[in-house]
């Protein structure tokens, strides 16, 4: 079987959704009150394609200000990007357009991004429009869907799309190592360290 293997970094505002939209992902759940995310948290998911593999590694971070400094730790060597905001907040479209211009400011190679409108549940109390969100993102060239991690509408799609375009290589597992720190509240929630930090050194979140 052809495996890709591939980092995707999650990205958006605090309170966007961005593990809920992971966690229906990769477990199928959801949960009305969400822990917030201390630095990143960590998860795989396989899909298959006939004959092939995709093999996604997700990191989904903080969305917090104060932790923003460290995002470039994560995204780092990510080959695509899920950038998330809120249907309902329009800061979180501002600052979605903001995570991705950092993105191209710093990753010099292309990377595919899905500009995600999480809580389309939420239609009601909508303020950033469909066309709106829509525009800006084929005009950047990015995947745009909206989601809802409540209901699980459209979760899928912003994976799959992202797992079509994954470069074919063969799986190593002896590279795919993380120093992990499981928070005992919550073991869904995996704190990291960057991995290229010395084994005898603290990380720094």
């Amino acid at each position: 079987m052809i495996t890709s293997s591939s980092k995707v970094v999650v990205l958006g505002h605090a309170s966007v959704g961005k593990s809920s939209l992971v966690l229906r992902f990769c477990k199928g759940q959801f949960f009305e009150y969400q822990e917030p995310t201390v630095g990143a948290a960590f998860l795989t998911k396989s899909i298959p394609f006939g004959n092939e593999e995709a093999k996604m590694e997700i990191w989904d971070t903080a969305g917090q200000e104060r932790y923003h400094s460290l995002a470039r730790m994560y995204y780092r060597g990510a080959y695509a990007a899920v950038i998330v905001y809120d249907i309902t907040n329009k800061e979180s479209f501002i600052k979605a357009k903001e995570w991705a211009k950092e993105l191209h400011q710093q990753i010099p190679e292309e990377i595919n991004i899905v500009l995600v409108g999480n809580k389309s549940d939420l239609e009601s109390l909508r303020t950033v429009s469909f066309d709106e969100a829509s525009d800006y993102a084929k005009s950047s060239g990015y995947i745009f869907l909206e989601t809802s991690a409540k209901t699980g509408e459209n979760v899928d799609d912003v994976f799959f799309s992202l797992a079509e375009k994954l470069p074919k290589t063969p799986v190593n597992p002896q590279t795919e190592e993380f120093v992990v720190d499981q928070t005992p509240q919550n073991p869904d929630k995996i704190r990291l360290e960057d991995p290229n930090t010395p084994k005898n050194k603290k990380g720094c979140c």
